[in-house]
C-alpha cells in the first residue's frame, strides 16, 4: 500500500514537472510576439501611437509644402526647447531645421523640462511667414539675450505645427 502511495507520489511530482516545462517552453517560444507597450503622459485631445510617422518622413513632406499648405499628421521627434514661460509652444528637431509646435485653442501647455525627450504630437502642419514681431517674442519666451533678440531682423518661413494632442513617454 505504501508502494502504491508512494509511486503515485513520484508519478504526480513528474507530470506537474513536466508541465511547468512545457509551459515554460511555450512563453520561450512566443517571447519575439510579446510586443513591449510604452507608457505616455498625455496632454491635450487624447491620441494613440498608432500611425506615427518619424521625424525623417515629416521633413519631406515640409519640403513639398508651401505657405498656405496644411496636412494632418502624427510624428514623433525630439524637443529642441519648450517655452519656459507657460510652456505654450516648444520646438521639435527636424535635422538642420525644427518644427514650431503650438497647441489648440491656447488648450494645454507642456512641462518646461521636456527638451532632449522624444515626443509624439497629432494635429496639422504647415509652413508660414513669421513676422520679426513674433520672432522676437518667441525669442525672449526662449530665454534669449537682448543682443540675440535685437539680430532678428528678417522674417523668417518657419515649419508650424498646431497640435490637438501629445504624448511623451512616461519615466520608467
Amino acid at each position: 500500500m505504501k508502494k502504491i502511495v508512494l509511486l503515485m507520489f513520484v508519478l504526480a511530482v513528474i507530470f506537474s514537472c513536466k508541465e511547468k516545462t512545457d509551459q515554460n517552453l511555450d512563453v520561450a517560444e512566443n517571447a519575439d510576439v510579446i510586443e513591449v507597450q510604452t507608457a505616455y503622459a498625455s496632454y491635450g485631445e487624447e491620441i494613440t501611437d498608432k500611425d506615427v510617422v518619424t521625424k525623417d518622413v515629416m521633413i519631406e513632406k515640409y519640403k513639398t509644402m508651401k505657405v498656405g499648405d496644411t496636412v494632418d499628421i502624427k510624428f514623433s521627434s525630439e524637443v529642441n526647447s519648450v517655452c519656459q514661460s507657460k510652456g505654450c509652444w516648444m520646438r521639435l528637431n527636424l535635422g538642420d531645421n525644427e518644427s514650431f509646435v503650438k497647441f489648440k485653442d491656447y488648450g494645454f501647455f507642456m512641462p518646461k523640462d521636456i527638451a532632449g525627450q522624444e515626443v509624439i504630437v497629432a494635429g496639422k502642419a504647415f509652413v508660414e511667414e513669421t513676422s520679426v514681431d513674433d520672432l522676437k517674442h518667441f525669442a525672449e519666451d526662449a530665454g534669449k539675450t537682448q543682443e540675440e533678440i535685437d539680430a532678428i531682423t528678417e522674417p523668417e518661413l518657419s515649419y508650424s505645427f498646431l497640435s490637438h494632442g501629445v504624448l511623451i513617454p512616461e519615466k520608467q
